[in-house]
């Protein structure tokens, strides 16, 4: 039997431990957003991203939090916003797309990645195979490269007599040169000509614009950039501006009233993005987790904006949209 002296002092160790124990923080998860565009143009994308926590039992503010950094279109400002999240420490870094992919690798070998919306991943250097990563990088791929053909064939079908095409974008994003190959192959195939016209800073959107209509294109293939994403509806407006037809490959310029987007669902892609960050936080590791590849692809056409610049669209090719916007 406990001598009552022991059993005393077991008693009151016991008072004294069990409250201090009883307060010891639960640590929440801090993950990071890290966004080349303004707070605005990102919100939708958050949104997707904060629904498919929900949807996985995840309540900000109480078992997980949200660290966001926008760079506002600024991508000289995405290597201090990667390392500010290092530093915190965040436990997850979410990179909306190459540009914040690449500076995100630059900042943390150690802290898990995962790619939102992905043009290259293989090629660009940020996973070994999309089967096996093999680094502290993961996520979802756009398929950007794969698609950019079909966009061509697009244009030509609701522009037989296609012979210019004026492509928009930033080299400086990676992904971007093999994009822009396959897009000079496709063309190729249909006797069209391709001309890029790079866009390094928000100030050269216009000049870009004027220097493909002095070429006289026919049409324009505008390709994802962290540099005008936050700035569709101007992209859009100078298109009908200039009766320019153009064709996207993200349904968030049509929102912008863009002619033609075909491509993945966005921000299906974002909220996706919340599962590998689930699996992360309970334990897998990034190098374990398959890149992940859309299956389905969304053509969408605007009619109101094909009659601004008095532009008819075949009836075969509005047969195929997924959505039309009359």
């Amino acid at each position: 039997m406990i001598s009552k002296t022991r059993a005393w002092l077991l008693a009151t160790v016991f008072l004294i431990t069990a409250p201090a124990q009883a307060q010891q923080p639960v640590k929440v998860p801090r993950v990071g957003l890290l966004f080349s565009v303004s707070a605005s143009s990102g919100a939708p994308r958050v949104q997707a991203f904060r629904q498919g926590l929900r949807e996985l039992g995840y309540i900000e503010g109480s078992n997980i939090l949200l660290e966001e950094r926008y760079a506002d279109s600024k991508l000289d400002r995405l290597p201090a916003l990667a390392a500010e999240l290092v530093q915190i420490p965040v436990e997850v870094i979410v990179a909306s797309g190459p540009g914040p992919t690449r500076f995100a690798k630059a900042a943390t070998s150690t802290i898990p990645i995962v790619m939102a919306r992905e043009i290259d991943p293989v090629g660009s250097g940020f996973v070994t195979s999309l089967a096996r990563p093999g680094g502290n990088i993961t996520g979802l791929s756009s398929m950007a490269t794969e698609i950019s053909g079909k966009h061509v064939e697009i244009l030509k079908e609701i522009i037989p007599r296609l012979s210019r095409l004026a492509v928009l974008g930033t080299s400086a994003t990676p992904g971007h040169d093999k994009l822009l190959k396959e897009i000079e192959l496709a063309a190729g195939a249909f006797g069209v000509e391709s001309k890029f016209f790079d866009v390094l800073s928000v100030e050269d959107i216009e000049p870009a614009f004027l220097a493909a209509v002095g070429t006289r294109a026919d049409a324009m293939l505008v390709l994802g950039s962290g540099i005008y994403a936050s700035r569709r509806k101007q992209v859009v407006e100078l298109t009908v501006k200039h009766r320019l037809p153009a064709i996207y490959r993200s349904r968030e310029y049509m929102e912008a009233g863009g002619l033609i987007t075909y491509g993945v669902n966005p921000y299906d892609l974002d909220r996706r993005a919340a599962t590998y960050v689930d699996k992360i936080l309970k334990g897998s590791k990034p190098a374990d987790l398959p890149v992940e590849q859309p299956t389905k692809f969304e053509l969408v056409i605007n009619l109101k904006t094909a009659k601004q610049i008095g532009l008819t669209i075949p009836s075969n090719v509005l047969a195929r949209a997924n959505r039309v916007i009359r």
